[in-house]
């Protein structure tokens, strides 16, 4: 089987080797065990540098490099004009040559490969919306297009969308899914302690999306109330040097630390050392820094966006956040006093992200394809 992957991931080459976002590469080189040929069509920026990087493993793979694209201004529109005949020829080109066309959405190059291909009505076709597919949720124009286009059954034939989360509603063509990151041989029962020393953890960009900053002082309050707690940050991104300023102004940094990117065998020991995650998004798909906290049986404190109140449980895995933070900080200073309860969400927390392992996965996407 000939497959084409188009995704706006940004790539480096580094001799024949070609590198990207380390959970996008993990995830690819699961697909990619099933197919023979293999066509990547994405960005390659030769300053791209990220420590939180792997490579794809494939001895048949091809790379069709395609130029960055932005709709954020006029200028950047301006350019983009310019740049999409090219890009579009080779999202065209590539996918005439594939057996099976896989897109990875939401995104720039994503929403030019679903227009396109409308135009393949016979090839067979995968797409992972790794975005908030929740129909009454507010996003951006573009990723409304996208949804729209592989939603309608007449424009998007021979295709399954594998999306985050059950929404009623929905078409034919749209299929529930998940995604992991350990194995079967990862699964242990970790018995927490929550009667001393409380870590929590945050995981993921150092981005305004993932508000860090909330995090920060969500752990503040809960200290400034007498509880002994710390937070770890691992993760990489623009917001790194105002957290640390932030840290340093308010004298916190005996007890919050920022720790930059880990590989995730450091990041699952710990998970491991843990009793709460916090991640505290404006938006998500399948947010695998929750999943993998919640792997090892830390408490996972998040937002109620996309499908985190269905990994919750609506409250018995974890607990959802208001975003407000006295309220917030009320809500778990009252669950801290119930080690009992905090034991039971915890477990519950590990049995349900235990379900859904690597082999589990791959099990599904040798189903897909």
């Amino acid at each position: 089987m000939k497959f084409v992957i188009i995704t706006h991931v940004v790539h480096k080459q580094i001799k024949n080797n070609y590198f990207g976002y380390s959970p996008y590469i993990r995830e690819m080189n699961r697909w990619l065990k099933y197919v023979g040929a293999v066509k990547i069509v994405a960005p390659l920026d030769i300053d791209y540098a990220s420590r939180i990087t792997a490579t794809y493993h494939h001895d048949q793979l091809e790379f069709e490099r395609v130029s960055q694209i932005s709709l954020l201004s006029i200028l950047d529109v301006l350019k983009t004009f310019f740049k999409l005949p090219v890009i579009c020829f080779k999202i065209w080109k590539s996918m005439r040559w594939a057996d099976h066309i896989h897109l990875r959405c939401p995104g720039n190059l994503g929403l030019l490969g679903s227009v396109i291909q409308v135009f393949f009505p016979s090839k067979t076709k995968t797409v992972k919306y790794a975005g908030n597919w929740d129909p009454n949720s507010d996003q951006p124009w573009s990723y409304k297009l996208q949804k729209w286009i592989l939603s309608n059954t007449f424009l998007s034939k021979n295709i399954k969308v594998l999306v985050y989360g059950e929404w009623a509603g929905q078409t034919k063509n749209i299929l529930p899914f998940f995604t992991a990151s350990f194995s079967e041989k990862d699964i242990e029962f970790i018995d927490k302690d929550f009667s001393n020393n409380l870590n929590f953890l945050f995981v993921g960009s150092l981005m305004e999306g993932k508000q860090p900053i909330y995090a920060i002082r969500l752990v503040e309050e809960l200290k400034a109330s007498g509880k002994n707690v710390c937070l770890k940050i691992f993760g990489e991104g623009p917001l790194q040097s105002d957290l640390e300023n932030y840290i340093e102004l308010n004298n916190i940094k005996d007890f919050i630390k920022i720790c930059g990117g880990i590989s995730l065998i450091e990041l699952k020991e710990e998970y491991k050392k843990s009793q709460f995650s916090i991640l505290a998004s404006k938006s998500e798909g399948w947010p695998k820094a929750v999943a993998e906290a919640m792997f090892f049986g830390c408490i996972p404190i998040a937002t109620k966006v996309s499908c985190v109140p269905w990994m919750l449980g609506n409250g018995d895995r974890g607990i959802l956040l208001s975003e407000k933070l006295d309220k917030d900080r009320n809500t778990i200073l009252e669950i801290l006093d119930n080690t009992r309860q905090l034991k039971i969400t915890s477990r519950n927390a590990m049995e349900w992200s235990q379900y859904y392992t690597l082999e589990y996965f791959e099990k599904e996407i040798a189903k897909l394809l």
